[in-house]
């Protein structure tokens, strides 16, 4: 499957934004009645606490990786290369909240993350490393029999472009009520020099076009990936893993999305950076993959 025709600026055209939104959604909607499903759902209870919310993501394909003339774009966010899914998947709307993730400690009694003063339960959840996280989706898919892992690389960026070939879902610019970042001086519109040092409550901020929130900055996402230095070349399916046979990688993971401790070009839809599996941060958190099955 080609990738899907890309749009450009959506910011800077308010009828091409309509419009692009609009084809972005029908393709959502005409992916959830195929499935029997409805485009925001969610799968019952987990431990007393309602499912996470997750978002139909439609078959398609994509353009992965940076442009080289991005701001702050890296060697690593290339080569650009063509990405397919010939399946629909679902993913949660935003970033696991605490709220979820402390119901699962509750049943399971797997080990708690170091405690800090951000006690919101609708922060999204920090301090998690990766194993913490597949803990937390094996839990998840026991409890509603139906299969939740950490995304792809590839998965979550085209789940965050949403259709889109800019920076940023919401175009090449942005401005401080679209991400909650660091601030700067570039990639901004509008005064945005600086940021308010810590995560705000999932939902806070303007979904993409396919209804997922904070897919830019608030925190690093962990996905399955392993880390690697420079992207492959060449057509490949999307829901495939990156597993690396070399002992030096084998234990990082790539990150996406930025955070608020991080400048504006670290939060583009093609940024990466490499965590540990087993490290948590204050800025460090995760969404899943729902698996949609035929």
């Amino acid at each position: 499957m080609q990738p899907q025709a890309m749009a450009t600026d959506v910011t800077t055209d308010h009828a091409v934004e309509s419009a692009f939104v609009d084809e972005m959604v029908e393709r959502q909607r005409e992916a959830a009645r195929r499935h029997g499903l409805a485009v925001h759902f969610r799968d019952g209870e987990s431990g007393g606490e309602p499912a996470p919310e997750v978002a139909v993501i439609p078959a398609g394909g994509f353009w992965m990786g940076s442009r080289a003339n991005e701001h702050s774009a890296r060697a690593f966010e290339q080569p650009r290369h063509e990405v397919h899914f010939e399946r629909a998947f679902a993913i949660t709307r935003g970033p696991i909240r605490r709220r979820e993730y402390l119901a699962f400690l509750a049943a399971t009694g797997h080990r708690r993350p170091r405690p800090y003063s951000w006690n919101d339960p609708e922060f999204p959840m920090y301090n998690v490393s990766a194993r913490d996280a597949e803990a937390y989706a094996r839990w998840l898919s026991e409890s509603t029999g139906h299969r939740y892992r950490l995304p792809t690389e590839a998965e979550w960026e085209y789940a965050a472009r949403a259709g889109t070939d800019t920076m940023f879902c919401y175009g090449d610019r942005i401005r401080r009520e679209q991400v909650n970042c660091a601030g700067g001086l570039h990639c901004t519109r509008g005064l945005f020099l600086c940021g308010i040092g810590k995560p705000v409550p999932v939902g806070s901020l303007p979904p993409n076009a396919w209804g997922l929130y904070e897919v830019h900055g608030n925190v690093q996402e962990f996905t399955q990936d392993h880390w690697r230095d420079a992207y492959a070349g060449g057509p490949r399916p999307g829901d495939r893993a990156y597993q690396s046979i070399d002992r030096k990688y084998r234990y990082l993971r790539a990150v996406r999305g930025g955070s608020w401790f991080d400048p504006p070009g670290a939060c583009r839809s093609g940024s990466r950076a490499r965590r540990h599996q087993d490290e948590f941060d204050l800025n460090l958190g995760f969404r899943l993959v729902r698996e949609i099955e035929d």
